[in-house]
């Protein structure tokens, strides 16, 4: 239950990352619009408070795609929704990497408290409540939402960023399979507490908001268990990542980009069962290498399962 390019179009690209909206952004900026119409003098002002809450939430997502670069993980697309938004980042399954990948986001945030902070103070010294009302209202709203998305964004629930920190923190005593295991579970008691939010405000928006939380904590609750199955599998004697020096599990954990054949990948060296197509890298189940499968034979035959 993630946004997708589909029924979305590009906004524009920048440093290699392309930036997709999807179309019903549209249907729901024009209720808030309209429903919001009394705040100011004109509904322009709406219009541009929520085109700022989503250039808050397009930069909160560069933090995470562009942090996400600089420990050598992938990200390359950002789609937004009327949820927010989603940067599909690709980080090194390392709990460091990780970690900054997620943090970078909300660190965006906390850097706009401090930017509008001194805008504020900038303003009212140079009399713009007086001057520009509906400007200063503005910039108040604005501050205000970025302050919301922070706080809620670290609430420490499954997927949300403080939930995926609160995993990449964990991983480091406990292992990959269960800090994800701990936080999504921790993230089931969030959207308990989210729906009661919203059967209590009568909020249409928490109750979509507590389902999608829902649907994302049982998919890593499930990514959890086969991480599990991979750090319990037997493991390939004769070979060893050259990049972690890991042995690869035993198993169809690969699959052809070609025909979708789930195969493995160390039985057939490297060539589909099906297509016949040939693989001339694979990569490490442990820490996301890709390497030559040439150099991944080794002369020991004791295997080093990682923890994770």
């Amino acid at each position: 239950m993630l946004p997708t390019r589909q029924g979305a179009f590009r906004l524009f690209r920048f440093a290699g990352i392309d930036v997709f909206l999807h179309w019903s952004w549209f249907l729901v900026a024009a209720y808030e619009i309209s429903a919001e119409s009394h705040r100011y003098s004109s509904p322009v002002w709406n219009a541009l408070e929520y085109l700022a809450l989503f250039a808050i939430v397009t930069m909160h997502e560069f933090g995470h795609a562009l942090a996400c670069r600089s420990v050598g993980g992938r990200a390359n697309q950002i789609v937004l929704w009327p949820l927010g938004g989603v940067a599909y980042v690709d980080p090194p399954p390392r709990p460091g990497a990780v970690l900054w990948s997620i943090a970078a986001g909300p660190l965006v945030n906390v850097a706009l408290v401090v930017v509008l902070k001194l805008i504020g103070i900038v303003c009212r010294a140079s009399g713009v409540p007086e001057s520009a009302p509906n400007a200063f209202l503005l910039l108040q709203s604005v501050a205000i939402i970025n302050l919301i998305l922070l706080v809620f964004n670290m609430l420490p629930v499954y997927p949300l960023d403080g939930g995926q920190i609160l995993q990449a923190l964990l991983w480091f005593p406990l292992g990959r399979a269960k800090s994800l295991m701990v936080a999504a579970s921790i993230g089931f008691v969030g959207v308990a507490g989210l729906a009661a939010l919203a059967v209590w405000w009568q909020s249409v928006w928490i109750g979509i908001i507590a389902a999608f939380v829902a649907v994302r904590c049982w998919a890593g609750f499930q990514q959890a268990q086969a991480l599990k199955r991979l750090a319990e599998a037997p493991r390939h004697d004769g070979f060893a990542c050259p990049s972690c020096n890991a042995a690869p599990p035993k198993g169809a954990y690969w699959g052809c980009g070609k025909c979708r054949t789930a195969f493995d990948t160390f039985e057939t060296r490297g060539v589909c069962p099906t297509c016949g197509a040939q693989f001339e890298q694979t990569r490490c189940l442990d820490c996301g290498t890709m390497s030559p499968i040439s150099e991944w034979p080794r002369p020991t035959s004791i295997p080093v399962p990682p923890r994770l």
